[in-house]
């Protein structure tokens, strides 16, 4: 596989977090809960965020290795969780997730594209 797809893979990581961030603005937790729409919408963010790290862990598995503080496999099983099993998702989890873990991740991916517009 290229550095191409890899560029691209992490691109799509960013995008889908940023636009789970966007999904949740100006919205609180409980209306979060209440709103199935919402709540399916965040939970496909996941899954694509997931599936671009599920990709770069089985085509590129020397990036994770190099990029341990990324954490890859959580990704990729939140993905595989609310794909397979999106009825037994817990909602307060995905709005945790979104509100904690999400923001760190699109700041790990804007330093890897500063990393990478230096000199990969």
């Amino acid at each position: 596989m290229n550095a191409d797809r890899l560029h691209e893979y992490l691109d799509q990581m960013r995008s889908a977090a940023i636009q789970a961030g966007k999904f949740l603005e100006g919205m609180d937790r409980e209306a979060f809960l209440a709103d199935l729409r919402t709540q399916m919408a965040v939970s496909m963010t996941l899954v694509l965020i997931g599936e671009a790290a599920s990709r770069i862990m089985t085509l590129h598995p020397e990036f994770p290795v190099e990029h341990p503080e990324i954490p890859w496999a959580k990704m990729r099983g939140m993905r595989n969780f609310v794909a397979h099993d999106y009825y037994n998702v817990e909602l307060p989890i995905v709005w945790d997730t979104v509100k904690t873990a999400i923001p760190d991740l699109v700041s790990q991916l804007d330093s890897l594209r500063h990393w990478r517009a230096q000199g990969e």
